[in-house]
């Protein structure tokens, strides 16, 4: 199985971009590209599994860590403004469609606040996508009174003001090992600004307002006993969405990484059949 290669992406703001490649082996047909857009506070790398498994069904994968993220430029949970992390990503799609052979489809796989944010890119119809995979989006954030409260004020006079983002790493899964693993993971943070907090609340709504004019495939996979975001969010976003484009499946008794879970065969069973539909339906 070929390494998997780190390289820098200088990006459109002039910043520049970690990006983590998990390139097919040279005898091995190529079905398509996903481009995973990783959570809150972590990394690409934590996805190498998830990579290796896509790798194994013909699929060669990249990451980018976000702005504050990973091994890319910015300040730990900072965002210099509302736009960054989707021209970023733009930046990052641009890129890869370059260096992919042609009619190969790409496939955006988000997770929590990337689902968020590739959700918001492809409502916003930045650059072509094939298809999209949610896992977990940040759709709701459950936030309390006090803590919207504390978002009407903060981001206008602290909006680089940075504190703890609330994320209790034991409801990421419920295996033991993976929840020491984030616990001991150098690039892995705790820190959000209230600009990003900002961000995460408002696009939240905003990009479920716009599910049912969605226009691309997508499969929504979330955890039913999520603790880290509200599961009202993705199944009101199921609920607006077209049903012919848009495939829902609740992991009822799953924690938020779904992915990481110590049973997580039927998440990647949903996500293999579904990627193997799609992948027909357009004829490759």
């Amino acid at each position: 199985m070929t390494d998997s290669t780190l390289s820098a992406l200088i990006a459109s703001t002039g910043d520049h971009v970690a990006v983590q490649d998990w390139p097919l082996d040279d005898d091995v047909p190529m079905r398509g590209v996903v481009l995973i857009v990783h959570g809150l506070g972590e990394h690409g790398g934590r996805y190498n599994h998830v990579a290796r498994k896509l790798n194994s069904w013909g699929f060669a994968v990249r990451a980018h860590d976000h702005y504050g993220h990973g091994e890319s430029a910015g300040v730990r949970g900072g965002l210099p403004d509302k736009k960054r992390l989707i021209s970023d990503l733009a930046d990052v799609v641009a890129t890869t469609r370059g260096r992919m052979p042609r009619n190969t489809p790409l496939i955006l796989l988000g997770h929590s606040l990337g689902g968020l944010v590739a959700a918001q890119f492809v409502a916003l119809r930045m650059r072509p996508i094939d298809a999209l995979v949610l896992s977990s989006p940040a759709f709701d954030p459950g936030l309390s009174a006090f803590q919207k409260l504390l978002l009407a004020v903060l981001p206008r006079i602290a909006p680089n003001l940075r504190v703890g983002n609330g994320v209790k790493p034991q409801y990421l899964s419920h295996d033991p090992a993976v929840v020491s693993a984030y616990k001991k993971d150098h690039w892995v943070h705790d820190r959000i600004s209230a600009r990003l907090a900002r961000y995460i609340a408002d696009t939240g709504p905003k990009t479920v307002a716009m599910a049912k004019h969605w226009k691309v495939p997508t499969l929504l996979m979330y955890a039913g006993d999520d603790r880290l975001v509200n599961p009202a969010g993705s199944r009101a976003f199921a609920a607006a969405a077209p049903k012919s484009l848009v495939q829902t499946v609740c992991f009822d008794k799953l924690y938020h990484e779904i992915f990481n879970e110590q049973d997580a065969t039927p998440v990647f069973d949903t996500l293999k059949m579904w990627l193997d539909a799609h992948v027909a339906s357009v004829g490759l």
